[in-house]
């Protein structure tokens, strides 16, 4: 090593001790927070964190939490996320208000979907008033008369069945349940003359959300040039439909006719593309939750045959009082159906991550007592597909048993209001859960009664790859017609 060189490599020598001890001086002299932070999850630097995130995050959450416990941060890129695993740390995600803990920062990429004005594009006071209109629509003497056009779905779609034959279950409830969805949300318009146009415009739209979506919601890919194009045309039809109602005076019995008849608290009517944007989210919140239930809920009662017959037998007792009547009132009354679709919904919850921001400082205590002190700016997280199959709230957490939901058992309360968590809770719970319970139930109730099922496909996976988690691949079955009688 010549003269020159030695002093280049003493020069470089110095500038890295030099920085070492700035660091560990600024360390030092560094005023202490005295914060109870999280423990993190150990990933390599800059994008560990996402890679980890990204090859799965059900995986990751379960290696952590048994590592690290009830509530952990993960570093992703810029983003420091926070999870809260259980009921006992989840109560303040649920509970918070929207001052403290926000959805609307986190969901931003539902809004070239959902249209401009409308959820999450708008602030909470807004947003509130919206939920409401949703809430008007979804009141019981609303429900009543959407099951009675449930009914009339089903008994039209199944007719066209024949005597016995093979079916993919996945795919025939899947186009039952947008047939329903379009009667009793977007309106007989839709349902009798555009059913084909609307049905391929959702399609596109509901394509136009894919995970790269999540950071880069308006990246110019050719699924979000369709999604907009989609978009456009579909705020184009309902333009036009609420344009004629309006003139012509009529009222409809649907989710439509409520939103054109919402007004805000200062007298405001929904202007066109409002009415737009509530009726693609409604449908967006519904349809997925409905489709991906309903099947696995028969896959499940197909595979465990003591449920499939329990729920035979609660036909026949209801029948023996009702006849073949079914009304909101007599599918209220199926408890042995309920617990199969809300055990179903436990195992396989479509949204798989629920998220907040987190505008203030404010700290949590785990089940084991620690207290942790999680920051303003985290990004706040919860799972329902992780956090519904803990094993200290449900015995044998991942076998299908929804007499875990009958009276003197009752696993989904033993710890507390939050140890079931498919519908989310507190604030921000589902609005449509009892229209999905009695969609469901009207579609399983026709099939109970008309035909008798066997599953010849294995038996299904979850599909991880969507958005909303469903049903990966086809779910066949070999169906019989037959009329269930109360005798037989």
């Amino acid at each position: 090593m010549d003269l020159a060189e030695h002093k280049l490599f003493a020069a470089g020598l110095l500038l890295a001790a030099t920085l070492v001890l700035a660091k560990l001086v600024a360390s030092v002299l560094a005023p202490r927070s005295g914060k109870r932070l999280p423990p993190t999850v150990s990933a390599p630097p800059v994008v560990g964190g996402l890679l980890r995130f990204m090859r799965g995050p059900i995986p990751m959450i379960r290696e952590e939490y048994a590592k690290l416990g009830g509530v952990f941060t993960l570093n992703i890129l810029n983003r420091k996320i926070t999870f809260f695993i259980g009921p006992e740390v989840s109560g303040h995600f649920f509970k918070a208000p929207e001052a403290q803990l926000s959805q609307q920062e986190v969901y931003q990429f539902n809004v070239p979907t959902f249209g401009p004005g409308v959820v999450f594009d708008v602030d909470y006071s807004v947003r509130q008033e919206q939920f409401r209109f949703f809430t008007e629509a979804l009141r019981v003497t609303k429900l009543r008369s959407y099951v009675d056009q449930m009914v009339v779905e089903a008994e039209g779609y199944f007719s066209k069945w024949g005597d016995s034959g093979t079916v993919d279950l996945k795919y025939e409830l899947e186009h039952l349940i947008i047939l329903t969805a379009s009667r009793c949300l977007l309106g007989r318009e839709v349902r009798d003359k555009l059913f084909d146009d609307v049905s391929a415009l959702f399609h596109d739209l509901d394509n136009g959300m894919r995970p790269i979506s999540v950071i880069f919601p308006y990246l110019p890919i050719p699924a979000h040039r369709r999604r907009d194009r989609a978009r456009a045309r579909i705020a184009e039809i309902f333009s036009t439909i609420i344009r004629s109602r309006k003139s012509s005076g009529k009222s409809e019995d649907d989710m439509l006719q409520c939103f054109i008849d919402s007004k805000y608290k200062d007298g405001r009517s929904t202007t066109e593309g409002e009415i737009t944007g509530l009726l693609i989210a409604a449908l967006f919140a519904g349809q997925h939750t409905s489709s991906i239930t309903s099947t696995w809920t028969g896959a499940y009662m197909l595979r465990h045959k003591q449920y499939f017959s329990a729920a035979i037998e609660e036909q026949k007792e209801i029948m023996a009082r009702h006849g073949n009547k079914l009304d909101h009132d007599i599918l209220s009354e199926m408890d042995v159906l309920y617990r199969c679709i809300k055990e179903a919904l436990r195992l396989h919850p479509p949204l798989i991550m629920l998220l907040r921001y987190s505008h203030d400082d404010f700290t949590v205590t785990t089940k084991e007592g620690k207290e942790y002190d999680i920051p303003k700016g985290h990004i706040v997280a919860t799972s329902p597909a992780f956090a519904n199959r803990l094993p200290h709230i449900y015995k044998d957490p991942d076998t299908y048993d929804p007499d875990r939901f009958a009276a003197g058992r009752e696993e989904d309360k033993a710890a507390g209001a939050f140890s079931y968590i498919s519908f989310g809770g507190g604030r921000h719970g589902c609005l449509g859960e009892p229209f999905a319970y009695l969609q469901i139930k009207a579609i399983w109730s026709h099939l109970l009664r008309n035909f008798e099922f066997e599953l010849i496909s294995p038996f299904p996976e979850n599909n991880w790859k969507a958005m909303v988690v469903g049903v990966k691949g086809e779910v066949m079955v070999r169906y019989k017609r037959r009329k269930l009688s109360v005798d037989n």
